[in-house]
């Protein structure tokens, strides 16, 4: 497996600056929180420096990337290509030697997955409670991830589908079957 210097070299010369902080803050918050629920520290680190690496691809070229490795995209991730450098991230971390694990936390970093598991949600979760992330509820969500991973699952899902309700946007039906999924935890 790719150690985590090179990644980070080749993020820098890849990604935009925003983009690379971005990437190194959630590799620092997937560590605490990998600490925090007993999940292999260096891979939670690994995967979430990667987890962005698809993500400033231009959309032509993101389109024929998922063309030639047959990467399967569903009608929803068509109309809101925002949604599709999870997809390439995944795809393109085989090349560092990610395991399966690796490549389904970053697959399901945006949408969320019902079988999403707790290396997915730890990327899930530091992706958007990193350090440079500055918004409303962000505090609230870092301190509730310390306290209940799913908690936080559920609290972002509810914040993204009240935004996106807003912005009229196309809602990932994956996000909606984590969320039921979680919350059928707690009734």
């Amino acid at each position: 497996m790719e150690s985590i210097e090179n990644i980070q070299a080749q993020l820098k010369e890849t990604l935009s600056e925003k983009r690379y902080l971005h990437s190194i803050g959630t590799m620092k918050m997937a560590k605490i929180l990998a600490k925090k629920y007993n999940v292999d520290e260096n891979i939670a680190m690994l995967t979430g420096l990667a987890h962005d690496m698809g993500k400033e691809i231009p959309l032509d070229k993101a389109m024929e990337y998922i063309k030639e490795n047959k990467i399967v995209i569903d009608e929803i991730e068509k109309q809101n290509t925002a949604l599709l450098h999870a997809k390439i991230g995944a795809y393109m971390s085989k090349k560092y030697g990610f395991t399966e694990e690796m490549q389904n936390a970053i697959k399901y970093h945006t949408t969320g997955n019902p079988e999403m598991d707790n290396l997915a949600k730890i990327i899930y979760v530091a992706d958007k409670t990193e350090e440079t992330r500055n918004y409303e509820q962000v505090e609230e969500i870092r301190k509730l991830a310390m306290e209940n991973i799913d908690e936080a699952v559920i609290k972002i899902l509810d914040h993204d589908i009240e935004k996106n309700i807003k912005k009229k946007v196309l809602i990932h039906p994956d996000g909606i079957l984590l969320r039921n999924k979680l919350l059928l935890k707690f009734i």
